[in-house]
């Protein structure tokens, strides 16, 4: 399967994605995991992406497009892969496109999760407290939710016109969530 995983940050799409990689037997590819990695490394790429990171911009497309476009050339992606984090823009939809199009395969389903946005600034301040992440400040937070709204959002009604869409309730406990999760999915892998 070729799956997209969306939602706003801290709804919980690095979490559903483990579930759902394990299911189908493809890699979750996460694109903050990767960015992190190359900050915590200080390669030039990690330098550039932690400027916007701090600010909770979005890393440049040229960027991303280029560390996904590499992630999805490798072995084990060649039989499908899960997307987390990518595409954020209507540019990168494009890019993406082309390169599974390259490939010769095509998407087969984009999940949303949708989550209370109080409810998100409450889950990532937890986090933060838990995980010892110093880039999730309320303010931070608040501003990524923004960025996520005025530059993502709109990719939910380009999947929603391909009929790639499936919106799933994030709200709840995680196993009652990838309950939800896999299920809109089995139904769609069986077509």
């Amino acid at each position: 399967m070729r799956l997209i995983i969306m939602g706003p940050p801290g709804a919980g799409k690095g979490t559903q994605a483990a579930f759902i990689a394990e299911r189908y037997g493809v890699p979750a590819i996460s694109t903050g995991d990767i960015f992190r990695a190359n900050v915590s490394q200080g390669t030039p790429l990690g330098l550039e992406a932690q400027r916007f990171m701090d600010a909770g911009e979005y890393v440049p497309d040229e960027v991303t497009n280029r560390m996904v476009r590499n992630r999805l050339s490798e072995d084990d992606a060649e039989a499908g892969f899960l997307l987390d984090g990518y595409p954020r823009t209507v540019a990168q939809v494009a890019e993406l496109d082309g390169m599974i199009g390259d490939s010769g395969h095509s998407l087969d389903a984009v999940v949303v999760l949708t989550v209370d946005p109080e409810e998100i600034v409450q889950r990532l301040l937890q986090r933060a407290l838990i995980d010892g992440r110093a880039d999730d400040t309320e303010d931070v937070i608040r501003r990524r939710q923004e960025v996520y709204a005025e530059q993502t959002q709109p990719l939910i009604g380009v999947y929603r016109d391909r009929d790639l869409l499936v919106e799933v309730d994030g709200m709840g406990e995680v196993d009652e969530v990838t309950a939800r999760v896999l299920k809109a999915l089995d139904s769609i892998s069986k077509h």
